[in-house]
């Protein structure tokens, strides 16, 4: 089955997979050969074996700090309830203490992602019983407003580093499937391409990464400006960063890759269909001052997930002495399809032959 977006379902666990390289392990092996409906079947699929195999290990636990009046001394006097209590000639004393609890934002996300996910009327009924039965284990941990929980804020030590894929998939769910409703209460929309797009991007640089290791650099890197050596710090951060979404080196060979998700992929303007023109100009500034010597070693490739329409960029030019290439990857193919394109790909820019698993 697809998505609205006429994506593979399939596939987008597969993205999910190179994304997060826990969905590859033993008690996620069943999922990839499932058939699902509703994306939103798979991520509750996804849930409920990550939380089950989060329960074996234990839940994450973190030090919260809690204020309780006692018949006694625990943790440290709260001088504020103490004061209180004086006046209310309450004959306890108010302390503050530190407790090792499961109640924290991660298990708070859990918690509210599953509750809605057991009320959507996509996922199927033994899902919704796998995903009720983990969650009796929550009894301690409180829920969480969906929309205030601040995403950008949540970190991943020794400690909780497999919630990583959980909180992502929950992210996708919550910040991106939600909408309110009259009363106040939540119901699932489309996948969005906001989250569509970042999650492709991640497929993509972790494919290069596993498939393609020969690469010396496969990341994310950030591009310098080619400045001139006098010119002043202070007039340098009003620039904007550089960073770009795939950076690929072997040798003295660089690819830039720029990913897009798009529902359009080409701008028309008086009846004439072109590329996006900011997204041609950000990857030619990306490519030139990369290659500030001007050795041409350097190439641009803005890649792009196919949509519907009928034309589909495939195009390469050389712009002032480097190759800048347009690509489409089709996600509504077979996953064999789409991973011997991205080989291609690599293949072509770094003149490798028979590079794949190296």
């Amino acid at each position: 089955m697809t998505n609205d977006k006429g994506i593979f379902i399939k596939n987008i666990y597969y993205m999910l997979a190179y994304a997060f390289q826990v969905l590859k392990q033993k008690n996620y092996e069943d999922i990839a050969s499932e058939e699902f409906d509703d994306i939103q079947d798979m991520f509750a699929a996804i849930l409920s074996r990550g939380i089950s195999q989060q329960l074996k290990q234990g839940l994450h636990r973190e030090y919260i700090t809690r204020y309780e009046d006692t018949p006694v001394m625990r943790g440290k006097l709260d001088i504020h309830g103490a004061i209180k209590n004086e006046i209310q000639r309450k004959k306890s004393l108010a302390c503050e203490y530190d407790e090792l609890s499961a109640d924290n934002i991660y298990n708070q996300i859990l918690k509210i992602t599953v509750n809605i996910l057991v009320r959507d009327s996509r996922v199927k009924p033994e899902r919704k019983a796998e995903l009720k039965k983990v969650i009796l284990f929550f009894n301690e941990v409180g829920t969480v407003e969906p929309m205030s929980v601040r995403w950008d804020m949540l970190r991943y030590q020794r400690n909780n580093k497999n919630y990583e894929m959980l909180m992502n998939v929950c992210y996708f769910v919550l910040d991106g499937m939600l909408m309110s409703t009259d009363k106040g209460s939540y119901k699932m929309v489309a996948f969005s391409d906001k989250h569509m797009h970042r999650l492709y991007e991640k497929f993509v640089l972790e494919y290069f990464k596993k498939h393609h290791s020969y690469f010396d650099e496969a990341r994310a890197a950030q591009v310098k400006w080619n400045l001139a050596e006098d010119t002043e710090e202070s007039m340098i951060r009003f620039l904007p960063i550089m960073q770009t979404d795939i950076f690929l080196r072997y040798r003295s060979k660089i690819l830039i890759i720029d990913t897009k998700y798009y529902g359009k992929t080409m701008q028309t303007q008086y009846d004439k269909t072109t590329l996006h023109s900011g997204n041609v100009y950000q990857i030619f500034t990306y490519v030139k001052n990369q290659d500030a010597a001007g050795t041409g070693n350097v190439s641009g490739m803005l890649l792009y997930a196919k949509t519907d329409e009928d034309i589909t960029p495939d195009c390469s030019f050389v712009m002032g002495g480097n190759r800048i290439s347009v690509k489409t990857l089709d996600l509504n193919k077979e996953f064999s399809l789409i991973a011997a394109q991205l080989d291609r790909i690599a293949e072509e820019h770094f003149q490798r032959e028979n590079t794949v698993n190296e």
